[in-house]
C-alpha cells in the first residue's frame, strides 16, 4: 500500500503535551488565560481547554488542543517558572518575590513570607486561580521559593568565607 494516503492519527494525550518542550501542560481554566494575554494574544483565542507549560527553557506558556499556543511576550505579566532565578515574583497576588524573600531574611534572620500569605488564603483574599499564571494556588511555590533564597544565602555565604 502507498504512503501518500497515510494520515497522522494524534496519539491519546497528545493534547496534554506542551507543542514544543513536549512537556506535559498542566490544565488552566480559561479565565486564567484570558485575565493575563495581552490584548493582541485576547483576539486569537478559543474556548478550547488550555495547558501551562512549566518548562523553564520553553517559551510557550499556554496551548490548547487545536494547535494555539501563547508565548511569554504575550502575557501581562512575566511567568516565574520560566525567569532565572533572582527576582522572580512567586505570589501574584501579595507581591511576595525572591528578592522581598532575600531582603527579609537579611533584615530579620529568616522569612515568614509564607506564614503571611497561608493567613491571606485564611482570610479568602487570594485570587491566584486569575492572578497566577499557573491557575493554582501558590503557596507551595512561595515555600519553596523561600528554600531556594535561604539555601542561596548559606551557599553565598560559605563561599564568602
Amino acid at each position: 500500500m502507498s504512503d501518500c494516503c497515510h494520515v497522522s492519527v494524534p496519539r491519546p494525550g497528545d493534547d496534554e503535551l506542551c507543542p514544543v518542550s513536549r512537556m506535559k501542560g498542566k490544565p488552566v481554566e480559561l479565565l486564567t488565560v484570558k485575565a493575563l494575554l495581552t490584548e493582541p494574544a485576547l483576539q486569537r483565542i478559543n474556548n478550547a481547554a488550555h495547558r501551562f507549560c512549566p518548562d523553564p527553557s520553553c517559551d510557550v506558556v499556554y496551548f490548547d488542543a487545536e494547535g494555539a499556543s501563547y508565548v511569554e511576550s504575550e502575557l501581562r505579566v512575566p511567568v516565574w517558572q520560566k525567569e532565572p532565578f533572582g527576582n522572580r515574583t512567586v505570589c501574584y497576588c501579595f507581591g511576595v518575590s525572591e528578592a522581598s524573600i532575600r531582603e527579609e531574611i537579611r533584615t530579620t534572620g529568616r522569612s515568614e513570607a509564607t506564614e503571611r500569605v497561608r493567613a491571606h488564603i485564611a482570610a479568602g483574599r487570594c485570587a491566584c486561580e486569575v492572578r497566577n499564571p499557573r491557575g493554582a494556588c501558590c503557596l507551595s511555590d512561595v515555600a519553596a521559593a523561600v528554600r531556594r533564597v535561604e539555601a542561596d544565602l548559606r551557599a553565598s555565604t560559605e563561599v564568602a568565607r
